[in-house]
């Protein structure tokens, strides 16, 4: 039948429009099932690869550990400024920089049975106070080249120097400690 052969009203009947639409919902049923138990094995995988061996997994729990000690970082600071700015950044560096060492060594890299907590300690403190000292040159190297920079371009420089600290600080819990 031709487009223009089709009667003006043409119509479906019933008992098709229901058959169709019992179809369509035991078709979507199936579909969500089906979609739901890949959505679960495609996480499970993910799951099963980021608590891997692979560096690229590694690299991604270091960074989500640097973040969560940052956030501890923030909030112990955040307690303790009214002792001072000193004290409170002394003492959120420290207990910061103890949990995120402790972390890794559990974690990032999967080591607490190859690397004692004393030894994860002070070879991840030593590496805290080199990214430290590295960070504070580069800002007063900033600031000799490039006198009242400004503390959005000081901000961005802060990022990128950290940025630069942080993979080595990876490479080498990596690839010395753990």
């Amino acid at each position: 039948m031709a487009v223009h052969e089709i009667p003006e009203r043409a119509t479906m009947p019933v008992t098709g429009l229901v058959n169709t639409y019992a179809y369509g919902t035991e078709a979507l049923a199936h579909g969500t099932e089906a979609l739901h138990a890949t959505g679960v094995r495609w996480l499970a995988r993910l799951g099963a690869w980021l608590r891997g061996e692979a560096v690229f997994a590694q690299l991604i729990r270091f960074a989500l550990v640097g973040g969560l000690s940052n956030v501890g970082y923030i909030l112990l600071f955040l307690a303790l400024y009214g002792g001072g700015p000193q004290l409170a950044n002394l003492a959120g560096s420290i207990v910061s920089t103890a949990l995120a060492n402790e972390m890794h060594r559990r974690l990032t890299f999967q080591a607490a049975d190859r690397v004692r907590w004393y030894t994860a300690q002070l070879e991840g403190g030593a590496l805290a106070l080199a990214g430290l000292a590295i960070t504070s040159a580069g800002l007063a190297i900033l600031e000799v080249i490039e006198p009242g920079m400004g503390g959005i371009a000081e901000a961005i420089a802060v990022l990128g120097i950290t940025a630069a600290v942080g993979t080595m600080r990876f490479l080498t819990l990596r690839l010395w400690v753990f």
